[in-house]
């Protein structure tokens, strides 16, 4: 399998499973990643995913350029708009959070594929390269717009025109990435996060998921809008006894982590 699944409890973890190859996103391993987010998304009992690659290389180093090579046609996947052949389609395919845990490099298609998930989680091994420049190929995938809203415009100018790599303690002070663990801990801080994430209610993560996404796709003003029309609709159906029911929960869950 180039793309497996495990389960446990309501997490799962999904990992690009092409280490001889530094997870390198085959037409299969795509092909496999959209089949993959579709499953968990459909799984009422899954209510967090992670995101990994194999091996301790790769994240994943992005298209297979050996491919590319053996077949032009296969750029055309820089641009595809179908979940089977773009994977950051893929991953907005799963409306439940997605924890990228980058447990090695994450070099252009593959740094695109890390800025699809919700909160990235760094290996002390991680490093970040948009290659674009270098290779002579224009990203498809989102790079161009995300990197520079999410580091700010000049950082990422000086990485997608240097093509230079970043580590992973750079990345978390740019706040590219939440924290850095050690590599062996990795997978570990990853669960216990979508563990964590996992006890909320799973439709009120779901809209708010959508509403930061869609939100953060419009001006400001757009999505301030946005926020109070959708807002307005869903606290009007809330009960005061179900919002003290919930707070309450939270106290206590406040009072265990102290």
């Amino acid at each position: 399998m180039l793309v497996t699944i495990e389960r446990d409890g309501p997490v799962a973890v999904v990992t690009m499973n092409r280490p001889e190859a530094m997870n390198a996103l085959s037409r299969g391993l795509r092909a496999q990643l959209a089949a993959a987010m579709l499953d968990v998304n459909d799984d009422d009992s899954i209510r967090a995913v992670v995101l990994t690659g194999a091996g301790t290389r790769a994240f994943t180093a992005g298209l297979d350029l050996k491919e590319l090579g053996a077949d032009t046609s296969n750029l055309g996947a820089a641009n595809a708009e179908d979940a089977l052949a773009n994977p950051v389609k893929a991953i907005e395919q799963c409306r439940k959070p997605v924890i990228g845990a980058i447990n090695g490099v994450a070099i252009t298609g593959g740094f695109e594929v890390a800025l699809a998930c919700d909160i990235l989680i760094a290996s002390e091994n991680a490093r970040f390269a948009d290659t674009h420049a270098r290779v002579g190929i224009m990203p498809g995938w989102g790079l161009s717009q995300k990197l520079s809203r999410m580091i700010g415009i000049s950082r990422a100018k000086e990485l997608s025109f240097s093509g230079n790599f970043l580590d992973a303690q750079t990345a978390c002070a740019w706040g590219l990435v939440n924290r850095v663990v050690a590599a062996d801990e990795l997978l570990t801080a990853a669960k216990q996060l979508a563990g964590e994430i996992a006890t909320a209610d799973p439709g009120m993560i779901r809209a708010y998921k959508a509403l930061i996404d869609d939100g953060y796709a419009q001006p400001f003003g757009a999505g301030m809008a946005l926020e109070h029309t959708r807002s307005s609709a869903a606290n009007g159906q809330v009960s005061a006894d179900e919002v003290e029911a919930r707070r309450r929960a939270v106290m206590e869950r406040g009072r265990s982590q102290v």
